[in-house]
């Protein structure tokens, strides 16, 4: 499996998208600082991610969420509760 997956910095609230073939072993080196592009943004939480059977696939959404602003836009719509840290339960 490929996962696109979205990181929250929880020192300057940014948010960074990459995609990888493992996920956790992934979020656990950018926590530990061994990343360069998070490296001084952490702790960083995991506020979302996407499951592909194909590393193609996921390469193509990373690449959409980065590089076309309403793929970007509306999954921060989508999130917005999580990128806010909101932990009440919506019982509408």
């Amino acid at each position: 499996m490929f996962y696109v997956y979205v990181l929250k910095s929880q020192k300057d609230g940014k948010l960074y998208i990459r995609y990888t073939s493992d996920l956790k072993r992934r979020f656990s080196e950018h926590n530990k600082g061994q990343s360069l592009s998070t490296k001084n943004r952490t702790p960083l939480i995991l506020v979302y991610y996407e499951s592909y059977h194909s590393s193609r696939d996921a390469r193509t959404r990373e690449a959409k969420l980065k590089k076309f602003k309403n793929s970007y836009t509306e999954l921060k719509k989508r999130l917005q509760h999580s990128l806010i840290g909101d932990k009440t339960i919506d019982k509408t």
